[in-house]
């Protein structure tokens, strides 16, 4: 097994254990709550409009660092010993990866979340924005993480 867990080094990760969607959305609420916090503070600092945007700068970048990170995990996945993996090596995703992994949340969450609930009846417990950057969520029992964030 190699420091990403097992898959890594080219090998597929197909039909393995994943994350269940009740611990991918505590893992999400934790980060949801952290992140609200933050940006609550920071727009009674900087005024409603101009904390907005540094807001969602501050989240994107918590995200495209963290999943994007060797560990693939956010404060909320590490609590819930979730991580996000390379679906067909099982490796880390990159900054890259994780980017369009956020974007693609905007498009899991448009149609009523219907994105995110994919994943109740997809195979292999894909979101729609797991699928746009070719990432699974799976358990850190399964896929170690030697260090975080990495």
């Amino acid at each position: 097994m190699s420091e990403y867990g097992a898959g890594a080094g080219g090998g597929s990760v197909q039909s393995g254990p994943r994350a269940s969607f009740g611990i991918r959305l505590v893992a999400a609420l934790i980060d949801g709550v952290m992140l609200t916090a933050v940006g609550l503070v920071i727009q009674l600092i900087l005024g409603r409009a101009l904390g907005s945007v540094v807001q969602f700068a501050l989240g994107l970048a918590y995200i495209i660092y963290l999943e994007g990170s060797p560990s693939g995990q956010t404060v909320g996945k590490r609590a819930m010993n979730i991580r996000v993996i390379d679906a067909n090596g099982g490796g880390p995703i990159g900054p890259g990866r994780a980017a369009l992994r956020y974007v693609g949340r905007i498009a899991s969450t448009i149609p009523c979340l219907l994105g995110y609930f994919w994943m109740l009846w997809d195979s292999e417990k894909q979101t729609w924005h797991d699928k746009i950057a070719t990432t699974l969520v799976v358990p850190t029992s399964a896929y170690p993480v030697a260090a975080w964030p990495g």
